[in-house]
């Protein structure tokens, strides 16, 4: 396992440890503003918990002091790919227990490696250049730095019609404002912490392969899903056998998400943003706001113009269902504290979801829910099973990569229970929240070989 524990500093440490090379005067986004926030009772900001829980607080210092004797773009470029991708390995190594656990956090917590990278990508928006780096050069160079540390450029799937390649897909924490005095900054995400539990391994004659996705739009709206999964759905000899996203849901059960909306929007990610927010409480149309629809980028096959009919308004998952609420992937998982789940010989249930919403007029507010019928082929979508959410923007993309690629492979959605179970109010991590995520983790990974077994 590769060790990130080089030293300890504050979230301002870098720029202590390197003075001249970071302007701590250079506003940081939102996500980033994030990293001095505390829980009550706490004064230590709680991303410095989570670095130094994991033996990660020698990530950034070690990065802003190869990045301040960087002599050129392409230099810090080499520096920031080749950090990024020791981040994702590192918190890969640390998931699986490749060597040794370090730190006082779980060896499954996923949120150690979101707030490095947060904490990372500050200092490369402080940095000050030995060059001449324009603003969009130095984006470029987060967007990388970004890229990389979620495994975006870490799939390594073998050639050879003897085995089966499979992709998944997990997500970032998110809610992080509000709670009880401000305590959701503790939420984490399970399907992250599957991801990285998953990359790299191996069942029976499947490869799998994970990553991480961003909750903002932004990036989507760049390409980084298609992008990262894209190059495997084109014919070739490590053409993927299935493709999975997922995220997190509520409630104790595992819904399997059948239909996804291109409608997106109305909740504000990470970043504080939101491209189609209610105005007065109605929703937003897309014919009237083009925002609303998910955008697919230029060279994934996006129109010229705005479409309201290309791409569809709707995708539909082909993932094995009946055999992946037949495997009873719970029976094996223990059930964590407070398990609502009515049959108690297994962790979760397993659903699938057939329902959705829609505009049947799409010049009007006016709105549907149905279940078990197809979606009408001229209504407009509001929401899928998954929501309007960016869960159902994975889904969406991935599926309508799957569709435009002209494959049959098993590629849907999965939407974990909610894993912010906590038996205390303020502390950054608890046995209880220790529990449903490896439970979550475990049943979902069962899910996933379902689905090498049957792609």
């Amino acid at each position: 396992m590769l060790s990130l524990a080089v030293g300890s500093v504050g979230v301002a440490g870098p720029a202590r440890a390197t003075a001249g090379c970071l302007d701590p005067g250079v506003p940081l986004s939102v996500e980033e503003g994030r990293l001095s926030f505390t829980l009550p009772q706490n004064d230590r900001p709680f991303a410095r918990q989570m670095i130094e829980g994991a033996g990660f607080q020698g990530f950034t210092p070690a990065l802003v002091r190869r990045l301040c004797a960087a002599r050129s773009p392409e230099s810090a470029e080499r520096i920031l790919s080749r950090d990024g991708e020791k981040l994702w390995q590192a918190a890969v190594d640390r998931a699986q227990r490749r060597g040794p656990v370090l730190g006082n956090l779980p060896y499954s917590d996923d949120r150690p490696l979101y707030w490095t990278r947060i904490e990372a990508m500050a200092a490369i928006r402080q940095w000050l250049p030995r060059f001449p780096l324009l603003a969009g050069e130095r984006l470029e160079l987060i967007e990388k730095f970004d890229r990389t540390s979620r495994g975006m450029f870490d799939i390594k799937l073998p050639a050879g019609a003897s085995v089966k390649r499979v992709i998944v897909s997990g997500f970032d924490p998110y809610t992080l404002d509000g709670g009880v005095g401000g305590n959701n900054i503790r939420h984490g995400n399970p399907s992250g912490a599957t991801a990285l539990s998953l990359d790299g391994t191996r069942h029976g004659n499947a490869f799998i392969e994970a990553y991480t996705l961003p909750v903002s739009y932004p990036e989507f709206r760049r390409g980084y899903l298609e992008d990262t999964v894209g190059p495997f759905l084109r014919p070739g000899p490590r053409q993927v056998d299935a493709s999975i996203t997922v995220s997190q849901a509520g409630g104790a059960v595992f819904n399997l998400e059948q239909h996804n909306a291109r409608y997106h929007g109305v909740s504000a990610g990470n970043d504080n943003f939101r491209p189609c927010a209610a105005v007065g409480g109605v929703p937003q149309l897309a014919v009237n706001n083009p925002e609303c629809n998910i955008t697919v980028v230029d060279r994934w096959g996006g129109p010229a113009t705005p479409d309201l009919r290309n791409p569809p308004q709707w995708t539909a998952a082909t993932l094995p269902v009946e055999r992946m609420i037949a495997a009873n992937t719970g029976a094996d998982v223990p059930r964590p504290p407070g398990d609502t789940w009515p049959d108690e010989s297994v962790a979760f249930g397993v659903a699938w979801r057939t329902s959705y919403t829609e505009f049947p007029d799409c010049a009007a507010p006016d709105r549907v829910t149905r279940d078990g019928v197809p979606p009408a082929p001229q209504s407009c979508s509001y929401s899928g099973g998954g929501g309007n959410y960016l869960s159902n923007e994975s889904a969406y993309r991935n599926t309508l990569l799957r569709d435009r690629m002209g494959l049959t492979i098993p590629a849907g959605h999965i939407h974990t229970p909610d894993m912010q179970h906590f038996e205390t109010d303020y502390e950054p991590s608890d046995a209880t929240f220790d529990a449903w995520r490896l439970a979550i983790a475990q049943q979902t990974r069962n899910l996933v070989h379902v689905v090498a077994d049957e792609a």
